[in-house]
């Protein structure tokens, strides 16, 4: 019954999917310039010549490296400091106001700075670090705050140290919080670090070469960028999940 569910669920995104390309293809023939919108299929042929290009790998791999390394040290500041936040009620009072003005700073206010503060191969970084860090660490703030008052109490009533009471009663708790931020950062992770490479223009990433193919009015080489950059965000995203659900499945 579940995977009858589970291939109709499929079927129905196959045809999103295909209503998109049409409305699409539908678009570039009304317009009629390959300079303003062109076809799926010239789209395609773009994207496949950009994967046998010369640099392909060197470039998506230098975006690649950038969205990893502003993750980790997203991911390992986010639950540090989350964790301590959710335990600690002055210290979540301390780093609110911090959260919500990073996540209220607009992203090219962001990205300025940046420019003036940060060679041009650290910009996406900090970027990606400025835009992840808020959802990791939001989520495991809210993580604590919905673990089992009871069992804490319990667990200090018996002497348990804190050390411990984090590492076998929090973090198990607090999983589906941390991997659900971690979702949500990759995905508007991403953005921020192709939008920074737009303006930084490292010598290698997928925003500066997007941004070339846009000086030179090549769109169907702008969109074929976007189709790999989006390619590359929902890997990722799949990769968080498969690794939550491993984990989830082990414990």
């Amino acid at each position: 019954m579940m995977a009858k569910k589970n291939s109709f669920f499929r079927i129905i995104s196959i045809i999103s999917i295909l209503l998109l390309i049409g409305l699409w293809k539908f678009a570039s023939v009304l317009y009629a310039s390959e300079l303003i919108l062109p076809s799926p299929e010239s789209t395609l042929v773009a994207t496949l010549k950009l994967f046998i290009s010369e640099n392909f790998l060197k470039i998506i791999g230098a975006t690649i490296f950038r969205g990893i390394i502003g993750f980790i040290i997203s991911f390992i500041l986010g639950v540090s400091l989350g964790i301590f936040a959710g335990i600690n009620k002055y210290f979540e009072a301390f780093l609110n106001p911090i959260l919500v003005t990073i996540r209220s700073t607009p992203v090219i206010s962001l990205i300025l700075l940046a420019l003036i503060w940060f060679k041009v191969d650290y910009v996406a970084i900090f970027i990606a670090f400025l835009t992840m860090f808020p959802f990791i660490c939001t989520n495991v703030i809210d993580g604590i705050k919905n673990v089992d008052s009871d069992l804490i109490e319990m667990s200090r009533v018996y002497k348990i140290s804190q050390s411990k009471i984090i590492k076998e009663v929090y973090l198990p708790a607090i999983s589906p919080f941390i991997f659900s931020g971690a979702s949500s950062a990759m995905g508007f992770g991403w953005r921020a670090i192709i939008i920074g490479e737009v303006l930084s223009q490292p010598q290698f990433g997928i925003g500066t070469f997007m941004q070339t193919a846009q000086t030179y009015l090549i769109v169907s080489e702008v969109i074929a960028w976007t189709i790999i950059a989006v390619t590359i965000s929902y890997l990722f995203e799949l990769i968080i999940r498969k690794i939550e659900h491993l984990i989830l499945v082990w414990r």
